[in-house]
């Protein structure tokens, strides 16, 4: 059986450095780059023809287009419909790294902390400069809960800054954990499916029960890389709602 870390591994498709920083395209970068081609050829042909009743594939850009929009207007109100090509453009980023991911001889780009970081600070950066742009100093009051007691202000402050800044952290690492805890599980029922059908274990039954135990497992991973992707989108419209909501 193969290594199961053996499929995270970032190799260099082409060597570059720049002033002694390593900028090389590698296998992580091919995958971003295919899941930015996908998804702007599949909406633009998607939306091509603008049907009054649409495709398949237009019905499904819709139905993206309007899951997107429900979501920010029930976490964040009309307000939020300025955030729709930031959430919109995360979610698909997400959803395609997940997805692409399950494809064989693929490289799942969101299982790696340094991406789904780099997303999450994008979003808290985000955050704190609207905040303060919009709000001025008065965004901090965000810290300061109404109708706490002056008393238990030493105590629900600091909680209040840590859980803030804590966001990143649990934004990141909650899709990062999922997509190498699924993918590895995969590798190693594979792994072990395909062992079993060489040693010849059980017979036929042997060889059937692994290939069908994997297939509900590549399934029930599937649904975690769509609800991965909108747990990502929805954090992401309920941190943004701090931005809207302070002053007012």
């Amino acid at each position: 059986m193969s290594n199961p870390i053996e499929q995270f591994e970032i190799h260099s498709l082409f060597d570059l450095h720049v002033g002694g920083l390593d900028i090389s395209y590698t296998n992580s970068s091919l995958w971003m780059s295919i899941a930015v081609i996908t998804s702007i050829s599949m909406l633009s042909i998607a939306m091509r023809r603008k049907a009054l009743i649409p495709g398949r594939l237009q019905a499904l850009a819709e139905m993206t287009y309007e899951f997107v929009a429900n979501m920010i207007r029930e976490n964040i109100g009309t307000k939020g419909r300025q955030y729709f090509p930031l959430i919109f453009t995360l979610f698909m980023v997400v959803l395609l790294g997940n997805m692409l991911g399950m494809l064989p001889y693929s490289f799942t780009y969101t299982s790696h902390i340094i991406v789904t970081a780099a997303l999450a600070l994008f979003i808290f950066f985000i955050i704190m400069i609207l905040g303060i742009f919009r709000h001025g100093f008065h965004f901090f009051s965000l810290f300061i809960p109404k109708g706490v007691p002056w008393w238990l202000m030493p105590l629900i402050v600091p909680i209040e800054i840590m859980s803030f800044l804590i966001r990143p952290m649990t934004l990141s690492v909650r899709l990062f954990a999922n997509m190498i805890a699924g993918h590895i599980m995969l590798k190693v029922f594979a792994g072990f499916s395909t062992g079993m059908v060489a040693l010849g274990v059980g017979g036929v039954l042997g060889s059937i029960f692994p290939m069908l135990f994997n297939s509900v497992l590549i399934g029930f991973e599937l649904l975690i890389a769509f609800l991965q992707a909108y747990v990502f989108a929805i954090l992401s419209c309920i941190y943004l709602k701090d931005t809207v909501e302070i002053g007012h």
